[in-house]
């Protein structure tokens, strides 16, 4: 074997087990094999290398130096081999990735953007799944996830960041008193009572110090969803507060007012993705959502 000819496959897989495990034994089980065949595998590296790797410790082994060194490359050659074999397992072609986004987003934006998205990347198969509350840190069950929201982000996720939220006051020409509502200054809107949901009442707060304006004296109802929230407030029942994006084509239909527009938060619409994860359709999949915030 000349200096630059590769050792046998087998012999370092079996070779890498062994130091790992610290035992022939244990690598024979790991490995599915017998001991012998470990051994005989071990001993074709060390005569491939010319050197020892193991030497005998009493009733176990212990790795020469040469031993240690190879098992240290040979550690990190398989662990990057596994690694880039699952991230291609997952981008494989027909597989879909697992996109979880907040219920509301999900029906209000993403799902009527469906056709746009499969004509514009098809080889990209999403599974949408709903999701309330915050993500784990290591999105367990998730291969990526949208939603807005302000950092600090988890350190395990690679993030995207789509566009700034804006968000803002709505309320439907339905409303008994829409002509007056729609003719109030901030300030005198938020003195009114007013729609918001129970798992974000800061929205409110936020959008009245961006105007300058005192804090609001009564949230009126509140809805867990934000989807229920832009019910209420298509229904006629009240003035909502929601991102622009989410409130876009009912905007458009007429559905909804903005008498007092949009102002923008803190908050970043993002795409979360795993770190470990260099699947370039996610890339893509980011590149096209900026371009539909845009």
């Amino acid at each position: 074997m000349s200096d630059t000819d590769l050792p046998p496959l087998n012999a370092l897989r079996a070779f890498e087990a062994a130091a790992r495990l610290g035992s022939l034994s244990r690598a024979a089980e790991a490995l599915h094999v017998t001991h012998g065949a470990i051994s005989r595998q071990v001993r074709l590296l060390e005569d491939a290398l010319g050197t020892p790797l193991f030497v005998r410790a009493g009733r176990g082994l212990r790795l020469t130096p040469a031993g240690m060194r190879m098992r240290d490359a040979a550690g990190d050659a398989f662990a990057r081999l596994q690694g880039a074999a699952a991230a291609i397992r997952r981008s494989g072609a027909g597989q879909a990735r697992v996109l979880g986004c907040p219920g509301s987003l999900l029906a209000r934006w993403m799902i009527p953007r469906l056709p746009r998205l499969g004509d514009a990347l098809p080889d990209l198969k999403l599974h949408l799944s709903p999701h309330e509350g915050a993500f784990p840190p290591s999105l367990d069950g998730f291969d990526a996830a949208l939603l807005i929201g302000t950092p600090p982000w988890p350190t395990a996720w690679t993030v995207r960041r789509l566009a700034p939220e804006r968000i803002g006051p709505v309320l439907s020409a339905r409303h008994v008193d829409a002509a007056r509502l729609a003719a109030l200054s901030p300030d005198a809107l938020l003195l009114e009572p007013l729609l918001h949901t129970t798992s974000r009442p800061q929205a409110w707060p936020t959008w009245a110090s961006i105007q300058d304006a005192a804090a609001p004296a009564d949230l009126g109802a509140g809805f867990e969803h934000l989807y229920f929230l832009l019910e209420a407030a298509a229904a006629g029942l009240g003035v909502a507060i929601a991102p622009q994006e989410l409130v876009a084509d009912d905007l458009a239909a007429g559905r909804l007012l903005a008498p007092w527009g949009f102002v923008e938060t803190d908050a970043q619409w993002i795409l979360a993705t795993r770190r470990d994860d260099d699947d370039a359709r996610l890339d893509a999949l980011a590149e096209w959502l900026r371009q539909e915030l845009a």
